[in-house]
């Protein structure tokens, strides 16, 4: 099964996510399909950029994002 998920990056206490396209059974910093936009929670506000082209494209190809990915979206306006 393909999800879309994040894969964590950045120092020890200071994290940053990269939102991937992943299948389930590779480990979360591991192997990924494609990258297709990054989340930055220490910043204020936190910073979101996802393309929303690649994620449309993912989501209709059948790839169930995780509930943290799809709150993201949804802020970042892709699904509604």
């Amino acid at each position: 099964m393909v999800k879309i998920r994040l894969r964590r990056m950045g120092a020890k206490k200071a994290p940053f996510y990269r939102v991937v396209v992943a299948d389930s059974r590779y480990p979360r910093d591991g192997r990924f399909i494609e990258e297709i936009g990054y989340y930055n929670p220490c910043t204020e506000p936190a910073e979101i950029k996802i393309n929303g082209e690649s994620a449309k494209e993912w989501l209709a190809k059948g790839a169930q994002p995780t509930d943290t990915v799809k709150a993201l979206l949804k802020k970042s306006g892709v699904i509604d």
